[in-house]
């Protein structure tokens, strides 16, 4: 018997062999899956506020509505946790930290430290630590806390009145407290409207601020020792400081009479003003940045080790930060990093092994979650995300580096597009992306093995936001970036090499 073959169906296998089959591009949950705790029973919603690991490997949980909460199983199915009250009948505690035996919380009145001398889970003794700040009792004046520095303090900072004025003493004000003595020193002044306090690596503090008065955006701030954060209605209780060891002298008030300045012309005419680390692109890439956390696992949460991440209460996100200091000013990158958390991320921690918790609420600005509370987990699968690694700046343009090797024929100047802008200085609320520029990007060089590549911008704008789009870029293995935009703070342009 003779097979004869239809021509139309050879056609058609034809193309089936001859046209590749592309894997389908890698998701976020391929590189960190987020896990969701439970509340403790049905009557609670936790809006948690801060997060702290305890000595015996339980989590420590305070929340918005006055309790603190033990989680026993926290690293495990979040099923077989074990919740426990610790404490209660605290005022909207937003910080924990946990030192000596003792575990501190930043209350809206005073730090409160507590133990369990009994042993039965509950905290037994209580003593207040420090509160040398005022409340007047507008529902704004939020008190945040940090974890420790290397030196056994901590750090509170203190929201304005309402976010637009000082009714209550060193509302708009950053204390340093030494735990040991319980002596709070003023360390900064200038603050808004905060989210969180903590540290990046190499142990500098730094802040989260909200949009605002003169906030163009929101931002990470760095607490400069003495510096002033660019808000001035706080700088009223100068004159009933005694210790200026640490803040000096009240600044001259920002004016611009000719009409809003820009931040970088603030630095020339308020010389204790240091500018925004990193300014968060309102509505873009944040609306309400919060917890701040180093990541010192060594790479157990991934090829990030060294860099800060950032919590997002309206968007719940996690935002990615690489930071460096040019100058002496920090400044760096900003990225996406994780999506998709059950409600609006305020509490955080990344322990050394590589984990990290964040919790959150969603009363008072909403959250994209849309649920009112959340206690969650995030764990590294141990895959490589293709990623921008770093992006630093250079006396012409960034350099970028990758967590994998790039194809190099997809380093174009096609593949990148790039906009900056800037906010302004001012009075008023907020401020639109206002001096645009379109800046000409070019590929200059690329690194022999793929992990890395220069581009030169045109003009390249000190005191702007350069925020680079790198859609056509991919990896040898065929991907897309997991997150193709970034955003650069340029406060100082590098010397030349």
């Amino acid at each position: 018997m003779t097979f004869r073959t239809n021509p139309v169906c050879s056609f058609i296998l034809a193309l089936c062999v001859a046209v590749p089959v592309f894997a389908e591009e890698p998701k976020q949950a391929d590189f960190y899956t987020i896990t969701s705790f439970a509340m403790p029973n049905e009557k609670e919603t936790l809006e948690t506020g801060g997060i702290e690991l305890m000595p015996d490997g339980k989590i420590a949980v305070c929340t918005r509505r006055g309790q603190i909460w033990t989680v026993d199983g926290a690293f495990g199915d979040p099923k077989n946790a074990k919740w426990q009250v610790f404490a209660e009948y605290l005022h909207e505690p937003l910080g924990l930290a946990f030192r000596d035996g003792w575990l501190y919380a930043v209350q809206r009145p005073e730090v409160t430290r507590m133990k369990d001398e009994d042993g039965d889970g509950r905290a037994d003794v209580f003593e207040t630590v420090s509160d040398v700040w005022g409340v007047k009792g507008d529902y704004h004046e939020y008190n945040f806390g940090s974890h420790f520095d290397k030196d056994g303090n901590f750090y509170t900072v203190h929201c304005l009145t309402g976010s637009f004025t000082s009714q209550a003493k060193y509302r708009g004000w950053v204390f340093k407290i030494d735990t040991k003595t319980g002596k709070a020193t003023p360390f900064a002044y200038g603050v808004r409207s905060p989210g969180g306090i903590g540290y990046n690596a190499a142990g500098d503090i730094f802040y989260t601020d909200n949009q605002g008065a003169w906030n163009g955006s929101s931002s990470l701030k760095w607490v400069k020792p003495g510096s002033f954060q660019g808000n001035p209605n706080g700088n009223i209780w100068f004159e009933y400081e005694a210790d200026h060891s640490i803040v000096g002298n009240a600044p001259p008030h920002p004016n611009y009479e000719d009409g809003p300045g820009r931040s970088d012309a603030a630095r020339k005419t308020v010389p204790t003003y240091i500018p925004p680390a990193l300014v968060l692109p309102h509505g873009k890439l944040s609306k309400s940045p919060t917890g701040i956390v180093p990541d010192l696992s060594g790479g157990k949460f991934g090829p990030f080790a060294g860099q800060t991440f950032v919590g997002e209460q309206s968007l719940s996100t996690v935002i990615r930060c690489h930071l460096e200091k040019v100058n002496g000013i920090y400044q760096g990158a900003a990225f996406p990093f994780l999506r998709g958390f059950k409600s609006g991320n305020i509490g955080m921690l990344l322990t050394k092994d590589g984990v990290m918790f964040t919790g959150g609420s969603n009363r008072g600005w909403g959250a994209q979650g849309g649920h009112p509370a959340s206690f969650e987990r995030v764990n590294w699968t141990g895959k490589v995300p293709f990623e921008i690694h770093e992006m630093r700046a250079k006396p012409d343009g960034f350099e970028l580096t990758f967590t994998k090797p790039i194809d190099k024929s997809t380093a174009t100047r096609d593949s990148f597009k790039m906009d900056a802008y800037t906010y302004i200085y001012q009075k008023a609320y907020g401020s639109p992306e206002v001096d645009k520029v379109q800046p000409k990007v070019t590929v200059t060089s690329v690194a022999d093995d793929g992990k890395s590549l220069r581009l030169k911008v045109e003009p390249l704008t000190k005191g702007h936001v350069h925020e680079l789009r790198s859609e056509g870029l991919k990896s040898e293995d065929g991907h897309g970036l997991l997150n193709k935009l970034a955003y650069y703070t340029l406060n100082e342009i590098p010397v030349a090499e």
